[in-house]
């Protein structure tokens, strides 16, 4: 009789479980047609990347981008669309960059055009320009091993990324200090500007710009990336022993801070309505680019979740929020504004995720998360397979959601796609519409659609 009662109520259970199981994987599967036949993705990016182009906080084309994903997140559907102000820096290029090598061969004086844009938040040159010696090093500590010889000279770091990483972004986060930090190391000891290899691993002689943090207590030098092919050329002369000086002209400068805004689009949760779900990408990019992988496939992403969630007449459980951050390129106050405001308000934020690593095929999410977490995890990896996404690493966010990791112990994720050939294209101007496959952005979309779902489901 005991043996019966406990199968009475095993079998009901384990029916349970497998009906939640067929009913998530046909949700899902659901989810996955939706946004591979809409049109909607596509057309987004276009219109963001043709018709806004590349939009640096404060620049016009933020406030173009702004009203873009506005009308976005609305004709998505959303329950209700915001702007939330805040403040963000302001810095211009100013004009085009120049660069150049001379030296002496023959008895005459050879000159050799250099590839470079200026370091976002870097100081000009002005029309003076700067010209002086050029001392190569290759790390931190042969520039301090060899201080004395570098006042008066322009320091040029060339540091490549490490082919032999499988993952590029551990050759990023290893070397992209020389961009960040570089101008005012070299400063501490009088170099006049800095030239810097630029962050990719792609052949071409394609300048990568991005942001550099000056060191308040230091002199403020300019700063250029240069194009790998012309780091190249740069080698060969220092290798055979010739000196070289660097002509270098730039125009960057701080205009006042100006008002930014982040576009947070809602879906109002059916059951926890005060319990918030949040899913972004960041909508400013670099000037010298369309903004097309980083990070206008993360925006796109995100919006295309929510019209998919209502076209298929989904009622979330708790409330989701769809949020374009301003300002993560350059600064970050798109995500600390969040976070700010959320605290003010005593808002509860029980996950965020985000897309900022490119629109190219998902392979998987990096969390961090409580350790009990990983039990429930783990049990959803195999509604990931068909997708691609079913690889789920320890340790992973995003700019713009740590934050609420840091202020609220939020639990967060950062979607993971393939990343070969991102540094291709980062802060270059080949970041580009034509650079995205359609395809892979989607599937992407489609990875963290189906997360926030189980997410919002069973909660984490």
């Amino acid at each position: 009789m005991k043996k019966l009662l406990l199968l009475a109520l095993v079998i009901p259970f384990a029916a349970t479980a497998q009906t939640d199981e067929k009913a998530d994987s046909a949700f899902i599967k659901s989810i996955s047609d939706n946004i591979f036949i809409s049109r909607s993705s596509y057309y987004n990016l276009y219109d963001l990347t043709k018709h806004v182009g590349g939009r640096l906080a404060g620049s016009p084309q933020m406030v173009k981008a702004e009203q873009w994903g506005y009308n976005a997140m609305k004709a998505a559907g959303a329950d209700n669309v915001v702007l939330q102000e805040c403040m963000v820096p302001h810095w211009v290029r100013g004009g085009k960059d120049l660069a150049s090598v001379s030296y002496a061969s023959n008895g005459q004086t050879v000159t050799v055009p250099v590839n470079v844009f200026a370091i976002g938040n870097s100081v000009g040159t002005g029309a003076k320009g700067v010209e002086a010696q050029v001392m190569r090093v290759n790390n931190f500590d042969e520039l301090e091993k060899r201080k004395n010889e570098v006042k008066g000279k322009i320091v040029f770091y060339n540091v490549p990324f490490e082919d032999e990483f499988i993952q590029t972004f551990r050759a990023y986060g290893k070397n992209v200090v020389y961009r960040g930090i570089g101008a005012s190391r070299a400063a501490k000891y009088g170099a006049v500007a800095v030239m810097v290899r630029s962050m990719t691993n792609a052949m071409d002689n394609n300048p990568h710009t991005g942001a550099l943090r000056y060191l308040d207590s230091l002199p403020k030098i300019p700063a250029v990336a240069v194009g790998v092919r012309d780091v190249e050329k740069l080698d060969t002369l220092f290798d055979n022993g010739v000196n070289l000086k660097a002509q270098l002209f730039t125009w960057g400068q701080f205009l006042p801070d100006t008002t930014g805004h982040n576009v947070i689009g809602e879906l109002k949760g059916s059951t926890y309505p005060d319990q918030i779900i949040t899913v972004g990408g960041h909508l400013d990019s670099w000037d010298v680019n369309e903004g097309a992988h980083d990070d206008g496939t993360g925006c796109v992403q995100t919006i295309e979740i929510l019209r998919a969630f209502k076209a298929l007449g989904y009622q979330p459980k708790h409330t989701i929020r769809f949020v374009l951050f301003a300002n993560e390129e350059n600064g970050g106050r798109g995500g600390e504004k969040y976070a700010e405001e959320a605290k003010a308000k005593n808002e509860q934020h029980i996950f965020a995720l985000e897309s900022d690593a490119g629109g190219f095929t998902p392979r998987g999410f990096g969390f961090t998360v409580k350790p009990e977490s990983w039990a429930k995890l783990n049990a959803w990896k195999h509604l990931f397979e068909p997708y691609g996404g079913s690889t789920f690493t320890d340790g992973g966010d995003g700019a713009d959601i740590d934050p609420l990791r840091a202020q609220f112990k939020t639990p967060v994720a950062g979607l993971n796609p393939d990343n070969q050939r991102y540094f291709d294209v980062h802060h270059a101007v080949t970041d580009v519409f034509e650079a995205v496959s359609i395809r892979e952005m989607k599937l992407g979309a489609i990875n963290m659609a189906a997360l926030l779902y189980l997410v919002d489901k069973y909660g984490l």
